[in-house]
């Protein structure tokens, strides 16, 4: 049984055709490269990653336990799927709101072979007590377990074969300082140029053999926030108008016209974005503001605005945060033809 709250959010979630925490499985495991020969951008990340892999297969043996953090849908989970092709072994994936016991992660790390990957998404979402059966795990690969409880209770050490764990998270601040100290690598992926965009959408668009035009292709990696993810979503959706309204070619004027119907504006801010802004700039006067009242404001959740709305705000310059609260800018007030009465006082 579902709670009304929880359908809200889904159907919140359904509605916002950019919110990179979307994911489209089918899709993204026919369009995700299988090595780093074919990942497209974050050059400094691959570089290290080819290091640590070349090391791990001359040595015969496990990766180190790796961190990528950044915002969402720019290839975390991608490069984990890669590090499992690169090292030939496989790969098993949970999240940490999934793990809630110990006995969860004792389940997982004690079914795990030689060598082999843990992916954990959201590891920043870990339970604290799981956290800590986890420390021993990646130091020692070792279980320690209590057996019983009261004054018969025992510990046992179970010991585990030689993994990696790789996590990922969007919230680099909220891993407490004794998990993030254990992973060997760490490494931040940052938003995609709009270049590298076009090359992954021309690359995609190959595979599910699409006829189009570069100029259509420019125009969904400008509306694309800069995330991989997005750019095959809008991809896929205005494949989907051109077989409905068109020829199947996708064209500048098709991928405009679809766009237009997904209500996309051409820097990429869909209506959820734009009433963000407006709230901002309307509701508190352009800011400051605290991210609890710009969320109530919204009816969205604070974490909803702090990793799907801000990141690309921020990278836009349309919001700044200061010390008393998040603030619109010039830009943003441009943008939605509205006049900055602050900056028009002074």
């Amino acid at each position: 049984m579902i709670s009304s709250s929880k359908q809200s959010k889904e159907e919140k979630q359904e509605e916002q055709i950019l919110s990179p925490l979307e994911k489209d499985t089918t899709l993204d495991m026919q369009l995700r490269p299988k090595e780093l020969t074919d990942y497209i951008g974050q050059e400094k990340v691959k570089d290290n990653l080819k290091v640590m892999i070349e090391a791990a297969k001359k040595r015969g043996e496990n990766l180190e336990h790796t961190l990528f953090y950044g915002p969402p849908g720019l290839g975390k989970t991608t490069l984990a799927h890669i590090l499992s092709n690169e090292m030939g072994v496989n790969i098993k994936i949970t999240s940490g709101p999934s793990i809630e016991r110990g006995g969860d992660l004792a389940s997982i790390l004690s079914n795990l072979s030689e060598n082999d990957i843990l992916f954990i998404d959201e590891i920043h979402r870990l339970n604290k007590n799981v956290e800590e059966i986890l420390y021993p795990a990646m130091e020692e690969f070792a279980l320690d377990l209590i057996l019983g409880k009261g004054p018969g209770a025992r510990s046992m050490r179970l010991s585990l074969p030689k993994f990696t764990i790789v996590g990922a998270t969007t919230r680099m601040g909220l891993i407490s300082a004794p998990l993030r100290d254990r992973f060997g690598m760490v490494q931040r992926l940052d938003f995609y140029e709009q270049e590298e965009v076009e090359k992954i959408l021309q690359r995609s668009a190959r595979l599910l053999n699409l006829e189009y035009d570069k100029e259509a292709i420019t125009e969904l990696a400008k509306r694309s926030r800069f995330t991989p993810r997005i750019a095959n979503r809008l991809l896929k959706r205005v494949r989907d108008f051109a077989e409905v309204h068109g020829n199947g070619k996708i064209n500048a004027e098709t991928a405009k016209r679809a766009l237009e119907m997904l209500q996309i504006d051409e820097m990429g801010l869909d209506r959820n974005d734009l009433r963000i802004l407006e709230a901002l700039i309307e509701k508190f006067g352009g800011g400051p503001v605290g991210l609890k009242s710009l969320a109530m404001s919204t009816s969205e959740e604070e974490d909803t605005v702090t990793d799907v709305y801000e990141p690309y705000l921020l990278r836009l310059g349309f919001i700044k945060r200061t010390p008393k609260g998040r603030e619109a800018t010039d830009l943003a007030y441009k943008h939605l033809g509205k006049t900055n009465k602050t900056n028009t006082l002074l």
